[in-house]
Formats: structure tokens, sequence, C-alpha cells
């Protein structure tokens, strides 16, 4: 399952006796938690013959043509760079003769991902339409070359990140942020971590701890951290606050992601607010920045009781919170 362990299907294959093992390259630790969670309460679920490994690692530490069948589910996607990393997974994955299935919407790029899969692979064929969805079926053919599939250069780090620019959206939360020098700050869905290395600097008597639940970024960030040479940041692979949720800080910032399985959402930010609120000592401060239609000061000032716009535009806005 490539970076689709969210997948319902995963549940049902899981059941069927004729699977030999499901390996859920997965990018997400939610969704990981989520279906070994799943599979603990489901009756008839095997528990074993079912691993992990990190999506973005899959080619760098998994054996070649070891796989059967490859299936990813394009809702469960961030971005292209996600979509052509798991189709270059496939063909390093799979056995000659082995097949990978792509199911999704044509919103989602299906048709420009059977293209592609049309060049990695040498065939591609729709196997069910219907709805606006589609899935399609490119198999791996014995004796042909695919060296030509892996010259390209696919980072699933966001560019703007990688090449030092900030987003619109971060700068003017560095700009509204308020960081003492001796603050232990957390920094929620970190990213790449460009927020969490700037309140380093600031907070250097200090500490931060960055948390993502992907675990690409949560590599991108170590590497960051590490070229910075700070030696007071810690970079935990963590679903929200959960990781840390026994640690208490005096600072908690977040630019946090609003889409969730292709979906737009305000769920990931809520949870991020309410956990915010509990990990944070008495007089901390949070700062989340955010589009300007979303809607989140209910939620903060369910959690904080006030809640004040420190900084924006006419399309983002910066709010802020204070434990009492």
């Amino acid at each position: 399952m490539l970076n689709s362990a969210a997948d319902p299907f995963v549940q049902v294959a899981a059941k069927q006796p004729g699977i030999g093992s499901i390996t859920l390259a997965e990018d997400n630790i939610a969704a990981l938690q989520s279906v070994q969670s799943a599979l603990e309460r489901e009756q008839g679920a095997r528990k074993q013959g079912i691993y992990y490994t990190p999506f973005h690692q899959y080619i760098s530490e998994q054996p070649p043509a070891t796989i059967d069948v490859a299936i990813m589910n394009l809702l469960y996607q961030p971005g292209n760079a996600w979509m052509y990393y798991g189709l270059r997974a496939a063909v390093y994955a799979l056995k000659p003769g082995g097949s990978l299935y792509v199911v999704g919407a044509k919103e989602r790029g299906v048709l420009s991902i059977a293209k592609r899969m049309q060049a990695y692979f040498g065939n591609v064929e729709t196997l069910a339409s219907g709805k606006g969805q589609r899935v399609v079926r490119s198999l791996k053919e014995a004796g042909q070359q695919y060296d030509a599939v892996f010259l390209d250069d696919i980072s699933l780090v966001p560019a703007g990140f990688a090449s030092g620019k900030l987003d619109e959206g971060t700068r003017l939360l560095l700009e509204a942020l308020e960081v003492h020098t001796t603050d232990a700050a957390l920094d929620m869905g970190c990213g790449s971590g460009f927020i969490g290395i700037y309140i380093a600097r600031l907070a250097h008597k200090g500490s931060v701890t960055m948390v993502d639940a992907s675990l690409a970024a949560v590599d991108a960030a170590q590497q960051n951290v590490e070229q910075s040479g700070l030696p007071n940041i810690a970079v935990v692979a963590s679903n929200g606050a959960q990781a840390v949720s026994a640690q208490h800080f005096d600072l908690v910032v977040t630019n946090p992601p609003f889409h969730l399985g292709g979906i737009q959402t305000t769920q990931i930010a809520e949870g991020f607010i309410r956990e915010a609120a509990q990990v944070l000592r008495p007089r901390g401060r949070f700062y989340l920045v955010a589009n300007r239609f979303l809607k989140y000061e209910p939620t903060i000032r369910a959690c904080f009781k006030l809640v004040e716009e420190v900084g924006g535009n006419t399309r983002f806005k910066v709010l802020r919170a204070a434990k009492s």
C-alpha cells in the first residue's frame, strides 16, 4: 500500500487468507496508528504479516522486486511529487509480472497519472470508471529495462522550504511572534522546521521541540536542524502533540494543514488547538496562522477564553491566545 494506509481496503485485505503479507509504505503516522487500532479491534483481521516502512525511504531501504501487487489511492497523496514517487516505488518494488493499481478521481489527477504510468511501465489499462472515479492498472513486464524511471529527482520536501523561501503565512507568523530567550517552545506540524529553527535562535537559553505526523517532514526537519548547528532543538514524529503530551511549554506555534485526504477540513488545526491548551504552562502563549476564511476562533475561545488577531493581511490571519 503506497502511502494509502488510511484506505479502508487495508482492513478488507487483512481478512483475506490468500494474501501472504501486507506492507504499508506510509508517511503519516496518524494513518498508521489508525489502521493499527482498527486491526486490533477487528475480528478476523490478521495481526501477523503486516509490515510498516516509511514511504519516502522505501526505495533506499527495502529490497527490489519482492512485491506482487502495489496499490495507491490518490486521495491520500499530499501532492504530485508523492504520486510520482509512489509510481517509482512501485516500479522498484514489483516483481516481473507484478501489478500496480491506482484509484483516484479525475480532479485528483488520475488521468495524468495514468499517462505517467504508461511512460514508466510501457502499458496502462482502465479497469473501472464511474462518478468521476477511475481504477487503472499497469504491469511490470519481464525483461523490460526500467532504469530511466529513477533518473528523475523527486523530492517530498515542499520546494519553498527546501529553497529557504518563506510562504506568506509563515512570514506573517514570524513577524507577529513574541519569543523569550528562556522559552520552552513547541512547533506543531513543523514541516521542514523553518519556524522551529527561527524560534530556537531567539530562545537560545530555552529549547524547541518540533513535531510532525509526516515522516518525510521529520527527516527534512532533522537535516535542517543539523545544518543549523543549533543544540537546543529536538525533532519528534508525532500525531499532533501525542508524543510530547507529558511535557509542558511556554510557547506553542503552528501553521497547520487544512486538507486531510484531499478534503478541506478544520479537524487537524482544531486538534492542535486543544492539545496546545493541555501542554501549555500557565500564562503560556499560543500562536496560529491560517487562511482568513478558516474559522478557528470558536475552538480557541473554548480552550483559552481569549483570542486576538495580532497579524495578517487580506489572505491570512495570525491568532494569539494565552493560557490563564
